[in-house]
């Protein structure tokens, strides 16, 4: 069974910085009409780094969330730029730590019932120290946690972001 539903007239009612917001009409498979809003984002990249037994997340306010959280450094992708290279650039720009390289480990759709947005997870590997140089808007401070202490703070609530639920998690994976 073909499940497709397809764009009649794409129709954007705003367009931002960051995002934009398109309220489509379009046609379900049967070839009903109906209404699609969709939440237009660039994507972005983040990156797992883990050291002697501990993983580096960093701190900072969300203000759709109105709280801080705890995350894996990441950031938005700018237009054309490879998702590897924002990952090498979000954790020396957060941490001021520099990958010798990252490994793609997984794509996710973070919210795929109104978004198009994608997050690419990568781990740091070869990585070198140096101060971190967060964007003149950015506020974040960075630390270590012990991988249990990380694990933990998923189950006990502490650790909401799904990127960084789902990085941490993958090192705990049956091999």
């Amino acid at each position: 069974m073909d499940l497709t539903e397809r764009t009649v007239k794409k129709n954007t009612v705003y367009r931002g910085k960051i995002i934009s917001l398109r309220v489509d009409d379009a046609l379900l498979p049967d070839g009903n009409p109906c209404r699609r809003e969709l939440v237009e984002h660039p994507g972005g990249a983040s990156v797992l780094y883990v050291e002697e037994g501990k993983v580096l997340l960093v701190k900072q306010y969300r203000y759709a969330y109105g709280e801080e959280t705890l995350e894996i450094p990441a950031g938005k992708l700018n237009p054309g730029e490879d998702p590897a290279v924002t990952a090498a650039r979000e954790l020396s720009e957060e941490t001021g730590r520099t990958p010798a390289r990252v490994e793609h480990l997984f794509t996710i759709y973070p919210t795929p019932g109104y978004t198009n947005e994608k997050i690419y997870i990568y781990r740091a590997h070869g990585v070198t120290g140096g101060a971190p140089h967060p964007d003149e808007d950015e506020f974040v401070s960075a630390a270590f946690y012990p991988l249990e202490e990380a694990r933990a703070m998923i189950y006990d609530g502490r650790i909401r972001d799904a990127k960084t639920i789902i990085a941490v998690l993958s090192l705990f994976q049956s091999a």
